[in-house]
């Protein structure tokens, strides 16, 4: 499996295993996402410190995350982006919407800060 998901008290915490996040590993991770947030998790942590590359399929999923965690009046936050993922969330402007953390402590800190 490329995702691993482990629910936490106030957060649930998923992490991209795999080296891409394109188009044959983001839908799973969309459905990922629905799946968790229809349990009424509202908190979402997306570590993605092991993912090297990420196309318009990863982002997309990406923001259906960000539009869960808001729809529920909870937070998302993503972390880990390595640089050729910060980049094309740079370049896409996306890293005024998303909350970005460094590593899965502070996202957890962010979190806890917040609620």
């Amino acid at each position: 499996m490329n995702l691993k998901v482990e629910k936490f008290d106030n957060y649930t915490l998923i992490q991209v295993l795999a080296e891409k996040l394109d188009t044959n590993l983001a839908p799973v991770l969309k459905s990922e996402l629905v799946l968790t947030a229809g349990k009424g998790e509202k908190n979402i942590i997306l570590d993605m410190a092991k993912t090297e590359y990420c196309d318009s399929s990863g982002l997309s999923a990406i923001l259906i995350a960000n539009r869960l965690c808001k729809s529920a009046k909870g937070h998302f936050v993503l972390t880990g982006l390595q640089p050729a993922v910060e980049r094309l969330v740079s370049i896409s402007q996306l890293d005024t919407v998303l909350n970005i953390t460094a590593n899965v402590e502070e996202s957890v800190e962010f979190i806890e800060n917040r609620s």
